[in-house]
């Protein structure tokens, strides 16, 4: 008998809170006016923006203790999340062979055996995408080949973003002539600092048009932008240049995502949503690595977002090893043990 089992959470409950966490979410959402087209650049309505820090620190702090999912419907929540993973690889050693093994994970995120354990076979887990440098790209194309996996590259001078523009703009349109259907690009954090939104409006706008009917994320790299009022801003500047998503971090600065920035984010993009009537995706990426902190975000978007929002066209994991960890977290709901992390490789 399974641990799982003997807590009285079966594979079959598991299956079935699984099923309908896939199916609630999917149930609540509501046709989109479409890809956000972006709006006319509101000065006032940016410069106008602020963020109380230590109320919005206290809510971040509460996102953890009110709401607890437990058992079975945890292990449903982490599939869920398996599902909103960028699996992604941006180390200067990638090569051809090791970015091929990582598609290869992206069609099996979990272990066969595992999600038999689970009796969630049938639920055709995969991520959202596979996340490398743009010289990657036709590699991960070609593994990928045959499966509806979208390929991901980081773009626009990553991750600094302090290459001349027309380079960045030209590494754009190679990644999507290369086969890239998702671009994430880094903002030039300068334009935040010195308040010059008109600049970040057009850097964007530019970006937005480059990709063409590749999607735009635009990396915010948050933890260098001084305020969360600069994040507010730089989120509405952004989305208001048609960013698909709005992004924290590289991964690269010393801060990357934190649940306060999270709820300055996904409150811009409620905002947004109701001026605009466009939905903007939100991707927390950088520090992202435990199974309780994709719950922990899930809860957030969940309270701040909706049930709209929990399915990949809307939020994303930037993330290495968080599929790891929640692999782990899986199996010690089937047999009651923890795994080494080398049984769990990624390519």
């Amino acid at each position: 008998m399974t641990r799982a089992a003997k807590r009285g959470g079966t594979p079959e409950e598991a299956a079935s809170s699984s099923r309908r966490v896939f199916a609630g979410a999917e149930a609540d959402v509501v046709p989109m006016r479409g890809r956000n087209a972006g709006t006319p650049l509101d000065l006032d309505l940016i410069r106008g923006q602020a963020a109380n820090r230590s109320a919005i620190e206290r809510r971040a702090a509460t996102l953890g203790k009110r709401r607890s999912v437990k058992q079975e419907w945890q292990t449903a929540w982490l599939l869920r999340a398996v599902t909103m993973i960028d699996l992604t690889t941006l180390a200067g050693d990638d090569t051809p062979g090791r970015v091929a093994r990582l598609a290869a994970k992206a069609r099996r995120p979990v272990r066969p055996g595992l999600l038999r354990a689970l009796g969630a076979e049938d639920l055709g887990l995969r991520v959202a995408s596979v996340c490398v440098y743009p010289t990657m790209v036709p590699a991960v194309v070609e593994a990928l080949a045959g499966d509806d996996i979208p390929v991901c590259a980081v773009a626009a001078g990553f991750p600094a973003g302090l290459t001349p523009f027309a380079q960045r703009v030209e590494e754009i349109h190679e990644a999507v002539e290369a086969g890239a259907r998702e671009i994430d690009i880094v903002i030039t954090r300068r334009h935040v600092l010195a308040g010059d939104w008109e600049a970040l409006y057009d850097e964007v706008r530019a970006f937005r048009e480059a990709c063409g009917d590749a999607h735009l994320k635009t990396i915010m790299a948050t933890g260098e932008l001084g305020s969360l009022r600069n994040v507010a801003r730089a989120s509405w500047t952004c989305m208001m240049a048609g960013a698909d998503f709005i992004k924290t971090s590289t991964g690269k600065e010393k801060v990357n995502a934190t649940l306060p920035v999270g709820l300055v984010m996904a409150r811009a993009i409620r905002a947004y949503r109701k001026l605009s009537g466009f939905r903007v995706g939100l991707k927390p990426a950088g520090g992202v690595g435990k199974a309780k902190q994709a719950l922990e975000w899930l809860i957030l978007v969940k309270e701040e977002l909706g049930g709209a929002w929990l399915e990949r066209s809307l939020f994303r994991f930037g993330a290495s090893s968080l599929l790891a960890d929640i692999e782990r977290q899986l199996e010690h709901h089937v047999t009651g043990r923890y795994s080494a992390y080398h049984r769990h490789p990624l390519g």
